[in-house]
């Protein structure tokens, strides 16, 4: 289990054509993954910092997390969706997101934004 988003944040994201061979371990999997990109990609571990975070950031990482564990949920298996294009169509959304926050996270003015909140 993750700490930036639970589950049923990563499902909602993916839509109710994710596959359904998916199990909770594949959601937990798939959020770790978000969150050690996440960290990696900020150079920050939200992670052991999470308690002392403001809750509108702790908002954004659940948004960018959340994100990032959809599209590998969609990307395990594209034929449920109603065509390939549907199913781009949310990566690209989902992709396009997630890069706007953690390049917020990553620009001066935010990290004292999130420092000082």
């Amino acid at each position: 289990m993750g700490t930036l988003c639970i589950s049923g944040a990563a499902l909602f994201k993916a839509g109710a054509n994710v596959s359904t061979s998916l199990v909770e371990a594949d959601y937990d999997y798939s959020i770790l993954q978000a969150e050690a990109l996440i960290n990696s990609l900020t150079r920050y571990n939200w992670i052991d910092n999470y308690a002392s975070l403001n809750a509108d950031v702790k908002y954004l990482l659940e948004d960018a997390c959340s994100n990032l564990a959809a599209i590998y949920l969609i990307n395990y298996d594209m034929s449920g969706y109603t065509s390939r294009v549907e199913a781009q169509t949310m990566l690209d959304v989902l992709y396009d997101r997630a890069n706007k926050i953690i390049k917020e996270l990553t620009d001066k003015k935010v990290q004292d934004f999130v420092n000082n909140a």
